[in-house]
């Protein structure tokens, strides 16, 4: 199980730093100064590996999520901490990740879009009800169709048409969505809420 650990880990940091499709089983075994019939003997092939690591970063993800979900002191910081917990996640993700995904490893991708179109919608929905009922969020929107738009906004970071990788990275633009949606959703008492956090925020990491 520990040499198996291992090998998820390095492709993790190799796939998540030069993308899936240019990291080989070789690059891998390489990295970790282990030979392919060790490597094979944890894993039949690549699809495998990517497989397992996807379902392993899915349950990671959600389980780290329910957590900010239940921690969190009303509906405004349940968002931002969860786009902390992204960042740390993202914080050296190559955009390439999940093109590679759809394009090569395709029974991998519909797990995590899977994932995206159940637990995720599902976070978002109770998310902008609870905010609703907190007086936090207004109460003239429309829960379903924001959270729709709202799911539909995670993918665009990885869009490197519109966000070329050499002018910007997934963090930066992530935040910049979530922020501007909150603000969007926001009563003046919601505004208040997410400027305080961000100032106790700034605060701290001075």
């Amino acid at each position: 199980m520990e040499t198996k650990e291992r090998i998820i880990g390095a492709a993790k940091e190799l796939f998540f730093r030069l993308g899936i499709r240019s990291v080989t089983m070789d690059d891998i075994a390489n990295h970790l100064g282990m030979s392919k019939k060790t490597l094979y003997q944890h894993f039949s092939d690549k699809d495998e590996l990517v497989d397992t690591l996807v379902e392993r970063e899915i349950g990671i993800m959600q389980t780290e999520i329910q957590s900010c979900c239940f921690d969190a002191s009303n509906a405004v910081e349940e968002v931002l901490h969860s786009m902390e917990m992204s960042n740390r996640h993202f914080s050296n993700l190559n955009p390439m990740v999940l093109f590679d995904l759809h394009k090569f490893h395709f029974e991998s991708f519909k797990k995590f879009t899977n994932h995206k179109n159940t637990f995720l919608f599902e976070i978002i929905r109770t998310n902008i009800q609870r905010g609703i009922t907190e007086g936090l969020y207004r109460k003239d929107i429309n829960a379903e169709l924001l959270s729709r738009f709202r799911l539909n906004m995670l993918l665009m970071p990885f869009n490197m048409e519109a966000f070329p990788p050499a002018q910007f990275n997934l963090n930066e633009i992530s935040n910049a969505m979530t922020e501007n949606f909150l603000y969007g959703l926001a009563t003046e008492k919601g505004f208040e809420v997410i400027e305080s956090y961000k100032q106790r925020k700034n605060q701290h990491d001075q």
